[in-house]
């Protein structure tokens, strides 16, 4: 089975970045199912019903968010129709939405659950470590093939995570940093592990946003309009080979495709 993981699209950049590179990543690896961190896709802040159809419409089959999810409220109710929308898990009872899914394609299925760290990380959600264990052991009486999506700041709190599911998922994907990490591999027990897979976007920025706005910010203390950079778009990701069987990943490949400028003027928060 072949997967393809984008990491976090950021505003129209990023938007633009994934229509640019979709079609040249299914050719070369070929994806059985495709998997996008959607939750910066709306200005960098969040996901709109109509951004993430249009999404699926580009052959998205399922978009995972993070501590975003909520930013733009007519979201919520979408979560109740759209179950590929998945926000983190480890959100109370009760929040809209669900934080796993079995999708199935080309007579294969795959399981695709989205959680959220606690370090550094607001709001305080209930504890990732003790939440995934038992929708893991769930998920795998459907599918041995399960993809993570772990939306964290932390490094260490991200390790001590894949390195807890080794064996039992097919991979533990970090987002949230938007920085693309160096430590791509496959852990002992067999699951494709990465810190953070970076963002789809514009990296002449400071993690999508204008340069010159954010030393601003830093510089004064005082509160700065945001604009989203529009140069240097890539679409980051990896893409991953996994044992239908057993579940095990058998490489992990980290992609970071350039994808040119948008010329407009931004015009977007």
């Amino acid at each position: 089975m072949n997967v393809i993981f984008v990491g976090d699209i950021v505003g129209e950049s990023g938007r633009t970045a994934l229509k640019r590179a979709l079609p040249k990543l299914k050719e070369k690896f070929s994806p059985d199912f495709v998997v996008v961190n959607g939750e910066n896709i709306a200005g960098g802040n969040g996901i709109t019903p109509r951004l993430a159809i249009e999404l699926m419409r580009l052959g998205v089959d399922v978009i995972t968010l993070g501590d975003h999810a909520w930013d733009q409220k007519e979201i919520l109710p979408f979560f109740e129709t759209e179950p590929r929308l998945l926000r983190p898990g480890n959100y109370p009872p009760g929040t809209p939405g669900c934080g796993h899914i079995v999708v199935c394609g080309n007579g294969k299925k795959i399981a695709v659950i989205n959680v959220q760290g606690r370090t550094f990380m607001r709001p305080e959600v209930d504890n990732p470590f003790l939440y995934i264990e038992p929708v893991v052991r769930e998920l795998r009486n459907q599918t041995m093939c399960i993809l993570v999506d772990f939306h964290a700041e932390a490094t260490s709190e991200k390790v001590a995570f894949g390195r807890m599911l080794d064996g039992s998922v097919s991979a533990v994907l970090g987002t949230h940093t938007h920085i693309p990490t160096a430590d791509a591999c496959i852990l002992p027990g067999g699951t494709a592990y990465m810190t953070d897979v970076g963002m789809t976007g514009p990296y002449d920025s400071v993690i999508g946003r204008d340069v010159a706005s954010v030393i601003a910010r830093y510089k004064t203390l005082l509160p700065q309009k945001w604009h989203l950079s529009r140069q240097d778009l890539r679409a980051c990701g990896v893409a991953l080979e996994i044992e239908e069987s057993s579940g095990r990943a058998l490489q992990i490949t980290p992609f970071q495709i350039p994808c040119g400028n948008l010329d407009a003027e931004n015009t977007e928060m």
